[in-house]
């Protein structure tokens, strides 16, 4: 279910109001309360006034150490869950601009060290080339939001510049249909394939290759990024939504372990991109 912004800061000024009351009600300061739950006092502080969304973890600890009843607690985890997901549509990023998205991107991607990419429908902008780009950030039905693809593309190319930075690492899983998926001309297919290839020689950056023909226990059901340990971002078709209860981030990583075991990796995946890329050179002539 999407989640409103009204709501979301609604929920997070409730909870931190409600811990704040908590402790005081249980007669405690906050230096006091953050020794009982082996954190700093800045960060009860930060918690408390709304400056820092705490995780569920976060507020497992308080909850304990404030010996708070069951049924408060469960309504607080409730509360906390909540106020740890965002959703953002992309309506609201074209009427500001889809270009400001990509800024967004590129700062959440300078702020982090290992990205894990799961693509089971298309690649990440940041392997697309310039025709690739342009077809998917283009409207594709009418209820689609108006938007300024040439600028949009431009700032996603630009993006890519990070790839270069040897103190990140980039791991891509994509499956046999995200690759094979006609999004363009047969040209641009294969060159957009010939491009992953190249991408898959940088030394920090890995793409892997579930083929169709793999048999797995489980099921890829929608594109996610997760960044370090930190949070996942999970593509929708009317929007984005963020997760950053640590437990959610556990599960994510773990799915792209599984889904990463059976992937064609190293050469083998250039060399399966470079044959696709070859057929769609061949459907062109």
């Amino acid at each position: 279910m999407s989640i409103e912004p009204e709501t979301q800061a609604r929920d997070r000024k409730d909870l931190a109001e409600a811990l704040r009351g908590l402790r005081r009600a249980a007669g405690l300061s906050g230096e006091r309360l953050a020794i009982r739950c082996n954190m700093s006092q800045t960060k009860i502080s930060r918690i408390e006034t709304g400056r820092a969304l705490p995780t569920v973890i976060d507020v497992e600890r308080i909850l304990k150490a404030l010996a708070v009843p069951d049924e408060v607690a469960d309504e607080l985890l409730s509360l906390t869950r909540r106020a740890n997901v965002d959703y953002a549509s992309w309506r609201a990023y074209a009427r500001v601009g889809l270009y400001h998205k990509q800024a967004e991107l590129r700062a959440l991607e300078s702020s982090s060290r290992l990205m894990r990419h799961f693509l089971p429908a298309v690649p990440t902008g940041l392997l697309h080339v310039r025709e690739y780009a342009v077809e998917t950030l283009s409207p594709t039905v009418a209820s689609d939001p108006a938007r300024d693809v040439a600028r949009a593309v431009q700032a996603r190319l630009e993006r890519q510049a990070i790839l270069d930075d040897g103190s990140r690492s980039f791991r891509f899983l994509m499956t046999e249909q995200a690759v094979r998926w006609q999004r363009a001309s047969t040209g641009a297919m294969a060159a957009q394939c010939a491009h992953m290839a190249e991408v898959n020689r940088k030394p920090n950056v890995e793409i892997g290759i579930v083929k169709q023909d793999a048999q797995i226990p489980g099921t890829p059901m929608n594109i996610f990024v997760v960044y370090d340990d930190r949070l996942v971002t999970i593509e929708l078709f009317s929007g984005e939504v963020v997760l950053r209860d640590p437990r959610d981030v556990t599960q994510h990583i773990n799915l792209f372990d599984l889904f990463w075991s059976y992937a064609r990796t190293g050469d083998d995946a250039s060399a399966y991109l470079e044959e696709v890329a070859d057929g769609f050179m061949r459907q062109r002539n």
